[in-house]
């Protein structure tokens, strides 16, 4: 195997860069145009696509094609999934209650508000959080057993997330279960399925690229700052802290595992997960 080519990953850090950066502020614009912030979400998943996708261009030639292949396929189908999810569930509502707090103690101009502490703020951790996609793609030699078990870990969460998805959807579609909790399927076992599926993807594409000891060590950070979001950033924590006043949600909690899917805990009552 020869050596890792740091002078050709260098300057694909400044393409990724500058694809997670076009994606938000092509997004941005179309969210003033529209006056809803809430579409900065479908860019998420896009965003990873794209850095994937130049990624690849980028290194052609010098990575196993094989690795690459696999690595941009794998956060393609992951992103634009998730994009689509997304874009659907919001279709036809206004702006995300979150977006609205925020903005609303913009200190001026609330456009620029969201420009610099969301979109520009989600293109950093686009690039961040992609290091190990980034980086399979000029790992060298073939794929070995350690990243056909990353792929394997990516399809078990991709699972996860698609399937938790897929329940909640059908959950909150049905007017029966309006001010319900949603405790059945992948949510009686996890409290949160997708995220956890989440964790898992990205731990899964992290091992693809770690058959380079040296790009193992320093990508290592990506799935650690994934699991920090969905764990205790802007997923499971602030999910459960705007969930915590609804009726049956403490019996949920009671019974059912915070993250990793668990059987669930003997106690009284049968309420759920989610609200419908």
């Amino acid at each position: 195997m020869t050596g890792f080519p740091w002078g050709d990953f260098a300057v694909n850090l400044a393409w990724a860069g500058a694809a997670a950066l076009a994606v938000m502020l092509l997004t941005f614009a179309v969210a003033v145009r529209k006056g809803v912030h809430r579409i900065v979400d479908v860019a998420w998943g896009l965003a990873f696509t794209a850095v994937a996708g130049v990624s690849c261009w980028a290194s052609a030639g010098t990575g196993d094609p094989g690795r690459r292949l696999l690595v941009t396929a794998l956060t393609a189908v992951w992103g634009l999934r998730l994009a689509l999810h997304i874009a659907r569930r919001g279709r036809g509502h206004g702006e995300d209650p979150r977006y609205e707090r925020m903005l609303a103690r913009a200190p001026g101009d609330r456009n620029l508000y969201a420009l610099r502490t969301v979109y520009l703020l989600q293109g950093a951790l686009v690039w961040l959080v992609s290091l190990p996609v980034q980086a399979a793609q000029y790992v060298p030699g073939p794929v070995s057993a350690v990243a056909v078990a990353g792929a394997g870990l990516w399809a078990l969460g991709l699972f996860f997330e698609a399937v938790g998805d897929a329940q909640l959807a059908r959950f909150t579609a049905d007017p029966a279960n309006r001010g319900r909790i949603m405790d059945r399927g992948l949510w009686r076992y996890t409290r949160h399925p997708n995220y956890f599926g989440d964790f898992l993807v990205w731990w899964g594409l992290y091992l693809i690229a770690c058959d380079s000891g040296a790009v193992a060590a320093l990508t290592l950070v990506s799935p650690l700052v994934m699991s920090a979001l969905l764990i205790k950033g802007s997923g499971k924590r602030l999910l459960e802290r705007h969930l915590a006043d609804r009726p049956g949600y403490a019996a949920y909690v009671a019974r059912t595992s915070g993250f990793v899917p668990l059987p669930p805990r003997r106690a009284a009552g049968r309420d759920g997960a989610r609200s419908g």
